[in-house]
């Protein structure tokens, strides 16, 4: 190793928000000439990482350095003077302006304060012919595909005189032969005196590409591992840590569910944007769990069971097809969604315990027009003692609850619906350990009772937790179905970072 300092080094980064602490004693090293990927699961804190590089939060602790030189970037524009460049997941385009409006925003050649558009033209086209990318620069951004969008984030990135570039997900929307043309252009901006920071979830396109794998989990370093002699089993089990049969399930469902009648049968359910021919089955008193590293389509295949964007394929409920064109088509058809987003689409938060738990049942609590408040009042009652919601009373406004008994609420509005399937979306996002507890028991309970129950879920310890079986996303497709005695965290990683039909794996399953 040379004695030169690194191209980039950070240090004993911390940082913590609100009850989170998303980084704890972090360092990184990216040496000049090299392609570093960053990898981990979700949740790992790579975006916060990412975020601080470039002067979109501050560190609470640590200290980050630039060939040698302590730096601080104040915010993006600062982090882009200093000479560092990302391409984030998640594009920052204006569509309305051209291509080269949107690459040099800011930055526009002018004359007497008046931009020069054949000078911004010129200059996009040299950086085209440079990257070897085939845009047009008058076209505007509306017009292009999702993968063209994609190439105009990486032309604008490169167009500062940039050392660092870091990359979030880039490959996420290309196809083969764009991500071919990404890794040469990537190839080609690696110097003596530039680096790159990869991060991606693919394994196959981090074995490629870069040079060595630096590792975060839970918000803390791991390793960094050097990428041609580490197997990727072992960036894998990196990742998701030692204990590799934490959370699987301590009572397993008997009889086995399978052989239960199927509630839910769906077939070749794909959407325009992401899913493609998703087909699986849902028993009686069966816990379905659905995992994948983040786009994979797991909450988008809820979605559109639901009918909250559109799809094609074929949904039956007990054997019987239906058609859902709206969330409300999928209540009637017993059709139940308990969103990730629970405060901004499972609960009115200025209403009290009462409105919320009656909120899906609004049309048997009526009469000549009007709401029962009797009849409310004793079904909220009668939840918050089933489900063990802490409030003082009925009348408490939902927003004054803490997020385990507001989660709480939001169950008990589908159970007095009593749904026949119940699709719960990171159902413990943003709880404590003890509410957690208290909520893989409720679902456990209504499973044992013949619910049928399928849980999304970023978290492998609550998938394996909760689930009878296991279906493994990657990029819109089930790439496996796992039974729990089968799966570990290992395996269901391995899946999740698998990509086309062809890696299709199922066990302890008849689909």
């Amino acid at each position: 190793m040379s004695d030169s300092p690194a191209l980039l080094r950070a240090t004993g980064i911390s940082k913590s928000f609100p009850g989170v602490r998303a980084l704890d004693d972090v360092h990184l090293d990216l040496r000049h000439g090299e392609v570093l990927a960053l990898v981990g699961e979700n949740g790992a804190g790579k975006s916060t990482f990412m975020n601080l590089l470039s002067g979109v939060l501050q560190p609470d602790a640590g200290v980050m350095e630039l060939n040698g030189a302590p730096m601080s970037p104040a915010g993006p524009r600062q982090a882009n003077e200093l000479g560092i460049s990302v391409i984030h997941q998640e594009f920052h385009l204006m569509p309305d302006l051209t291509v080269a409006q949107n690459i040099f925003i800011g930055r526009e050649p002018r004359r007497s304060g008046v931009i020069r558009d054949d000078e911004l033209v010129r200059r996009a086209k040299a950086l085209f012919e440079r990257l070897g990318i085939p845009l047009d620069p008058r076209q505007p951004v509306s017009h292009l595909s999702v993968a063209g969008q994609q190439m105009v984030e990486i032309a604008k990135a490169l167009s500062f005189d940039a050392q660092v570039l870091i990359m979030d997900e880039p490959t996420a929307a290309l196809t083969e032969t764009e991500v071919a043309t990404l890794f040469r252009i990537v190839r080609d901006f690696i110097s003596p005196r530039t680096g790159v920071i990869y991060v991606s979830h693919r394994m196959d396109e981090v074995k490629e590409i870069s040079d060595r794998i630096t590792v975060l989990r839970d918000g803390r370093y791991v390793d960094t591992l050097p990428t041609a002699e580490t197997p990727t089993r072992e960036v894998i089990a990196a990742m998701v840590g030692r204990q590799l049969e934490v959370g699987v399930r301590p009572d397993p469902t008997e009889p086995d569910p399978t052989q239960r009648p199927v509630v839910l049968s769906v077939r070749g359910l794909s959407t325009r944007k992401l899913l493609k021919d998703v087909s699986f089955e849902l028993h009686r008193g069966e816990i379905l769990g659905f995992a994948g590293l983040m786009g994979a389509g797991r909450t988008e295949v809820a979605r559109a069971i639901i009918g909250a964007d559109r799809s094609t394929g074929v949904i039956e409920v007990n054997g019987r097809p239906v058609t859902v064109r709206n969330p409300a088509d999928a209540v009637r058809n017993g059709i139940g969604y308990l969103s990730e987003d629970r405060k901004r689409y499972g609960l009115l938060l200025d209403q009290d315990v009462v409105r919320n738990v009656m909120l899906s049942s609004l049309p048997g609590m009526t009469r000549a027009g009007f709401v029962r408040d009797t009849d409310g009042r004793r079904v909220a009652a009668d939840m918050v003692r089933q489900l063990a919601i802490r409030t003082p009373s009925v009348t408490q406004t939902a927003k004054n609850l803490s997020g385990g008994n507001q989660q709480k609420v939001v169950l008990a509005k589908w159970l007095v619906r009593d749904c026949d399937v119940l699709i719960v979306d990171e159902p413990t996002r943003g709880i404590d350990v003890g509410a957690k507890d208290e909520i893989y028991t409720l679902l456990t309970g209504l499973a044992a009772q013949g619910k049928s129950i399928i849980v999304i879920s970023s978290e492998l310890p609550e998938v394996l937790r909760l689930a009878d079986r296991i279906v493994v996303m990657c990029e819109g497709r089930v790439t496996g179905t796992l039974a729990n005695a089968d799966a570990t965290q290992h395996d269901i990683m391995e899946l999740a970072t698998r990509f086309g039909a062809d890696h299709l794996i199922t066990t302890g399953d008849a689909e």
